[in-house]
């Protein structure tokens, strides 16, 4: 079997999706908004099969919220997109974080199993874990609680779960 190329690694990860719409929060205080979506789907870009995974957005506004038809077409574009599990998940919170500028905010995305693995991948904000490559570019944005830095390393993890979600 051929090896896995940079260029496999990187697939995806640039690739044009539909924007993210957002509108205005309402309330100053902390709230949580979870937002799960069940039936996410890209390709491998390796063996070209298709990927299908539960996504969840976790997140705690600070001015804005993510309109959900915007999200609902930006989730869909992945579908004939060539990207690896790991990407998914810090792409999209790297283009929620973009869109949003949240206080803090969370992606997991339990992937169904494929050859006997199942993998879950979690990537949050603000990033607390040095890292490689991309991720956010350093954004310094102030509120009433004082400046915020976001931090560009991306992190993610994987869960020996078994694809169950973790208990609240």
């Amino acid at each position: 079997m051929p090896r896995y190329t940079d260029r496999h690694a990187a697939s995806g990860v640039r690739d044009a999706l539909p924007p993210l719409a957002t509108w205005p929060s309402q309330y100053a205080g902390d709230y949580e908004v979870v937002v799960t979506i069940p039936e996410f789907t890209s390709i491998c870009p390796k063996t070209g099969l298709p990927d299908f995974a539960t996504l969840m957005v976790t997140y705690v506004p600070e001015r804005r919220c993510v309109e959900l038809k915007s999200l609902k077409e930006y989730v869909a574009a992945y579908r004939s997109l060539g990207i690896f599990n790991e990407n998914v998940v810090n792409r999209v919170l790297e283009d929620l974080i973009r869109a949003l500028e949240p206080r803090r905010m969370a992606v997991r995305g339990v992937f169904t199993p494929r050859g006997g693995i199942q993998t879950t991948v979690e990537a949050r904000f603000p990033r607390t874990e040095a890292g490689a490559g991309g991720g956010v570019p350093p954004a310094t944005s102030s509120s009433a609680r004082g400046p915020r830095r976001r931090s560009p390393e991306p992190s993610s993890r994987r869960s020996g779960s078994g694809g169950r979600p973790k208990a609240r």
